[in-house]
């Protein structure tokens, strides 16, 4: 009788612009269809009669969980570039390197030689915040001049609170515009070199919710500045993966994944965002699927090292059977009548069912496996 040989199904290739990978994939089956077919073993759940001991190692069937891994390609950095919302009027006078980070206080960029500052807050700069003189029908009767109008509200509020984590203190963190607020400004004005007039203007600060990285300028030195003078980013690295929009049921916010570096290096990853529309993609190939962005985030900074771009593997949790009774990939023989099974440590065989490869490990099942049992890997 001739020999034959079964062969694990290979995984299902994946959609263009990803691929799919179990990570351990099946092992070539050791085939014991001589034996199998000499004797007349195998089928149903019954074990057939011993056969000559053979050489090999044994192992017992175990309870384990079973991971199914698939990856696909993503590509490692700071995120799209950003344009800084720039409301100085003038000429660009000095612009920082691209790459270069600031932080609260420092100076993203001169305009007519003047410093526009990086403050931290949600809300936009959208209006000048000082004390607001009173104007000729609003003077006292007796004629002397009234006080200043002192402003309130939010952005009052956020830029008070930028200027006392810059350490400028002497009037009260709220929602007011006091002349003591005026009077810190007048000191962070001096120390910028700027004229002390205690009036913060439209153009004079730009808020992000952090510090940011440099982008590139869209401007050019002695050139107008405007929206698009500067670009930013945030200054953590992550990873932005196009996942095909009809196999994207992974990418949940929280998810935990594995990002392997160009390095072969494997750090921890968390999926921050998923983009809520699908892109179609460019060339129209046959096959190619839309995708959407789904972004992941790298906590332990440190563990990327000095990479700052550059392609990467994101791995994730695609299917898990938890509690199956698990044998080596190498431990299946094929039955001459078909299908799979195992060779007992007494050279008995015994017909099994497959479940999930994962990890050079098969889930077994059958009326005659149990947890325990002793099976051969034959060499």
């Amino acid at each position: 009788m001739a020999n034959t040989t079964d062969t694990l199904p290979e995984p299902a290739r994946g959609r263009a612009g990803r691929r799919t990978a179990l990570i351990a994939s099946a092992v070539l089956i050791v085939t014991a269809v001589a034996v199998v077919g000499a004797l007349g073993l195998g089928g149903g759940g019954e074990e057939g009669p011993s056969a000559p001991s053979r050489a090999g190692s044994v192992v017992p069937v175990t309870r384990a969980t079973l991971t199914e891994r698939t990856q696909v390609d993503g590509q490692l950095g700071y995120g799209t570039e950003i344009p800084l919302p720039v409301k100085a009027a003038g000429t660009v006078t000095w612009l920082p390197e691209p790459g270069s980070s600031a932080k609260r206080g420092d100076t993203l960029l001169r305009v007519d030689d003047r410093p526009v500052v990086l403050l931290y807050g949600r809300l936009p700069m959208y209006r000048d915040l000082g004390l607001t003189a009173t104007t000729a029908t609003e003077s006292r009767e007796d004629g002397e001049s009234a006080a200043p109008t002192e402003l309130t509200g939010m952005d009052v509020l956020q830029f008070e609170t930028n200027l006392a984590a810059l350490g400028y203190t002497g009037f009260t963190v709220d929602e007011t515009f006091t002349a003591s607020t005026a009077q810190a400004v007048e000191r962070w004005q001096r120390s910028l070199g700027l004229p002390e007039t205690g009036t913060v203007g439209i153009g004079d600060v730009l808020y992000s919710a952090g510090a940011v990285r440099i982008g590139q300028p869209g401007v050019r030195l002695g050139d107008a500045a405007g929206e698009n003078t500067l670009t930013y980013t945030g200054t953590t690295r992550k990873v932005v993966v196009d996942a095909s929009a009809g196999d994207a049921s992974w990418a949940v916010r929280g998810t935990a994944v594995r990002v392997q570096l160009p390095d072969g290096k494997t750090v921890k990853g968390e999926v921050a965002s998923v983009g809520k529309q699908a892109t179609a993609p460019e060339g129209g190939a046959e096959g190619d699927t839309a995708t959407v962005p789904v972004t992941v985030t790298i906590k332990d900074q440190k563990s990327v090292g000095r990479l700052e771009s550059g392609p990467v593997t994101v791995e994730y949790v695609g299917r898990e059977v938890k509690d199956a009774l698990a044998v080596p990939v190498a431990a299946l023989v094929a039955l001459a009548e078909g299908g799979h099974g195992l060779e007992t440590a007494e050279g008995r065989f015994v017909a099994v069912r497959t479940g999930l490869f994962a990890d050079g490990e098969v889930e077994v099942s059958g009326s005659a496996v149990r947890e325990g049992m002793k099976v051969r890997i034959p060499e």
